[in-house]
């Protein structure tokens, strides 16, 4: 669990137990040789436990995780007994001040972990970060959105052949579990192979903080702590649960302006359409549709498309297990918060049913 003896000293100490606290983190200097902090709140229970780390806006753009850690912090869900939590709700601060996803130079932070102390700017960045933050934690919650002109229902990707890992994530709570060891150079990847094992949150948009998905979050967070024993009570657990490494981007092949027929968590059928795309002049050029029974992990918010561009993001269950994920959703009250997520995310776009009558 908690790491018996750090590598060194680090900010977290002067935080006594049961107490919260404000640190300014320098990670870098500015062209007139000013400091450059990113803020970072540690809350540490009254008896010793693991070292938890919360990271957003790694992706500067990506701001449904800094507000999911605002609340936290402002109208706090739980009391922590247990262990330390450190909460970082910006580390890309360069970018999110340029609401871009990535730094001034063009580089992609979260592909430049573990970092270097003589590389490029992005390189330093995540140096600094990775030593003084990330090599001190036992495990990382780091939240992520979809890409520019897309969204995502909530999925927590890791590393499941790290059997503590493994438990870690489906502790989370989230309906769909995506196996991988994450790209190289990310936050995740770097911080499971030093000891610190992380997992990310895919959820929402960039650029909002969506109500639904901070109450997603909230509920993963809190239930990993009560995972960890560092609150008290079971972690909630999701609808269904599906973990699987399969999933593919169902493009366009022809340009057009599309219609939606899906919104993100929707289960699709093989064969079934997904969107139907137009030219300009209201023909219908093409259908496309699902190449086989899966889950709807992600799509495109935006209906204009070229030849090759992704539509939807589709994600695929065990054969014959889509039967029974779709006898339980059926089931859910509209109130639940799987419903309302999905109800949510297909807001940003118009979906009308499709009249397969009319081929």
């Amino acid at each position: 669990m908690s790491k018996a003896t750090p590598k060194r000293t680090w900010f977290a100490d002067s935080t006594p137990p049961g107490e919260r606290a404000w640190h300014d983190l320098v990670i870098s200097e500015s062209v007139a040789g000013r400091d450059i902090t990113i803020p970072v709140y540690v809350w540490k229970g009254k008896e010793p436990g693991p070292i938890v780390s919360v990271t957003a806006a790694v992706h500067g753009d990506e701001i449904n995780g800094t507000g999911t850690i605002r609340s936290i912090i402002t109208d706090p869900p739980f009391e922590l007994q247990r262990g330390t939590l450190v909460m970082v709700p910006v580390v890309n601060i360069l970018g999110f001040e340029l609401h871009s996803r990535y730094l001034p130079d063009r580089r992609d932070l979260n592909r430049s972990f573990p970092g270097s102390a003589s590389g490029s700017l992005a390189s330093r960045l995540a140096h600094s970060f990775f030593n003084q933050l990330t090599k001190h934690c036992d495990y990382g919650i780091d939240l992520h959105t979809a890409a520019v002109r897309r969204t995502n229902f909530p999925n927590v990707r890791a590393d499941l052949s790290i059997p503590e890992l493994h438990s870690f994530a489906r502790a989370f709570g989230t309906e769909l579990v995506i196996d991988g060891k994450g790209p190289k150079g990310s936050l995740r990847s770097a911080a499971t192979k030093e000891g610190c094992l992380t997992v990310i949150l895919e959820a929402g948009e960039v650029w909002k903080v969506e109500s639904s998905i901070v109450e997603y979050s909230i509920r993963g967070i809190t239930n990993c702590l009560r995972y960890l024993k560092m609150l008290e009570g079971k972690p909630t657990l999701p609808a269904y649960r599906l973990e699987t490494d399969a999933a593919t981007w169902v493009r366009a092949s022809v340009g057009g302006f599309l219609e939606f027929h899906v919104g993100p968590g929707d289960i699709v059928h093989e064969d079934d359409a997904i969107a139907t795309s137009w030219n300009l002049g209201g023909e219908e050029v093409e259908t496309i549709r699902a190449p086989r029974d899966g889950i709807i992990l992600g799509m495109t918010t935006i209906p204009s498309v070229a030849p090759g561009d992704p539509v939807v993001h589709l994600t695929f269950p065990k054969k014959g297990s889509i039967s029974r994920i779709e006898r339980l959703v059926d089931n859910l009250d509209d109130e639940s918060l799987h419903e309302r997520t999905r109800g949510d995310l297909s807001r940003s776009f118009v979906v009308t049913e499709h009249d397969d009558q009319e081929e």
